[in-house]
């Protein structure tokens, strides 16, 4: 037996800057997916989901109860689901910042939620920001500290903009061109990174007023202006944006870049094949691209694995 597929997501600007009420604008990204499965699997990946959502149940057991008004379950069905061995089968890599918790989330409010917002209904700002609050608490038991945004896009499969914290809306993005040479694509970094660590740096690193300055001033700013260009369609300018992104990234979440890539994250600043910036927390996973020509940036960047999610 198994329940519908949920798709991994990729954040394509606002990580980090969402914490700060930058703008943010995340896509499904259909290549990775995942399902609640229900029948005698005993393989090793099937028992590890099977207890770790043991111990999701009974957080969720304890939310429904502390926060009625927010959301309730069926527990019990869920309880009995999960003693009878159901797990998560995913392809969505773990620790890569595609949303693997975030697929696990949306798969349990669709199965198990009461009174639930569904995709059908008129998804009101009201209704996106009751779901993303939902998701938020859901989804903190993975990460300490989740905005809820990654259990959203899986729910809905569809892209999302984020305006501020409280002001979130379905969008449309411009239309694939296949045999565009400008893309975005994933570089995998080959590392698994962890969440949790990576935003306790930046909390951290909130503490320190120029820190805070430079968020505000240059990565919001220019957060802020990628989104706009690429819902415009203002390729020229996305890319001068996101050449500028992509330094401050470097200059200023150099613990979220995995070491071995410093240096090709400084080449493609330098010769403009390729603009590099974080996919979800860093530390690991894949690392965002973002190129006018893709072919040069394969030859560019020869020596990794590239998945194109996006052509224009």
């Amino acid at each position: 037996m198994k329940g519908p597929l949920f798709y991994s997501k990729i954040l394509l600007f606002g990580e980090y800057g969402i914490i700060r009420d930058s703008k943010g604008l995340s896509i499904p990204y259909n290549f990775y997916n995942g399902a609640l499965k229900r029948d005698k699997n005993t393989s090793a990946e099937a028992i590890a989901s099977n207890a770790s959502l043991k111990r999701f149940v009974a957080y969720l057991d304890t939310l429904q109860t502390e926060q009625p008004q927010l959301v309730t379950f069926d527990i019990e069905t869920l309880k009995k689901d999960v003693e009878n061995g159901m797990y998560f089968d995913s392809s969505i890599p773990q620790g890569y910042g595609v949303g693997s918790s975030g697929a696990l989330v949306a798969a349990i409010y669709d199965k198990y939620a009461q009174h639930k917002i569904t995709v059908l209904e008129n998804l009101t700002r009201e209704k996106l920001l009751e779901l993303k609050t939902i998701f938020s608490q859901m989804e903190s038991f993975f990460h300490g500290k989740s905005s809820g945004l990654d259990p959203l896009n899986s729910y809905l499969s569809i892209p999302i903009l984020i305006n501020s914290k409280d002001n979130i809306e379905a969008t449309g993005i411009p239309t694939q061109s296949l045999d565009g040479k400008g893309a975005v694509f994933l570089l995998d970094s080959g590392i698994v990174g962890e969440t949790a660590p990576m935003v306790n740096i930046f909390m951290e690193n909130l503490k320190d007023k120029g820190f805070r300055t430079m968020l505000k001033n240059q990565f919001v700013k220019y957060t802020d202006a990628c989104v706009e260009n690429f819902l415009g369609g203002d390729m020229k300018s996305l890319f001068s944006n996101t050449k500028k992104l992509s330094k401050v990234v470097l200059n200023n979440f150099k613990p979220m870049i995995p070491e071995q890539f410093h240096e090709v994250w400084q080449k493609g600043i330098e010769t403009n094949d390729y603009y590099l910036k974080l996919c979800g927390s860093g530390g690991g996973g894949y690392i965002l691209g973002f190129t006018q020509d893709l072919e040069k940036a394969k030859a560019s960047l020869k020596d990794y694995r590239l998945e194109v999610v996006y052509q224009f």
